[in-house]
């Protein structure tokens, strides 16, 4: 990295190359999450911190798209109302800060 004091970085921040494929900031994203240790129903519109790499930054739950079985990822129920404890489904999560995510392809 050149140009740049090392005062200038943070935790968190994202370097990449701005002429191929530069990193962007997602408005949302889907995520495959699994619930260990939560009291009561989880349901649209909480919002918890995510870890996401060294970021710590709350994103709600927009619309949870799908339950799934947590060890084979099928799925065993759309559009459900909440998920708890011992669930896995799929959510869009909308952050609240900017956030860097990448794709599991990539």
């Amino acid at each position: 990295v050149k140009n740049i004091s090392v005062k200038e970085l943070r935790r968190g921040y994202v370097a990449g190359d701005s002429k191929n494929n530069p990193p962007k900031a997602a408005s949302d994203f889907l995520a495959q999450v699994i619930v260990l240790n939560h009291p009561g129903q989880i349901s649209n519109g909480y919002t918890p911190v995510l870890d996401c790499h060294t970021a710590h930054i709350a994103c709600k739950f927009a619309e949870i798209k799908e339950k799934c079985d947590r060890r084979t990822g099928k799925t065993t129920e759309e559009n459900p109302k909440s998920i708890k404890s011992g669930d896995a489904a799929i959510v869009n999560l909308v952050p609240s800060k900017p956030m860097c995510v990448e794709s599991f392809s990539e």
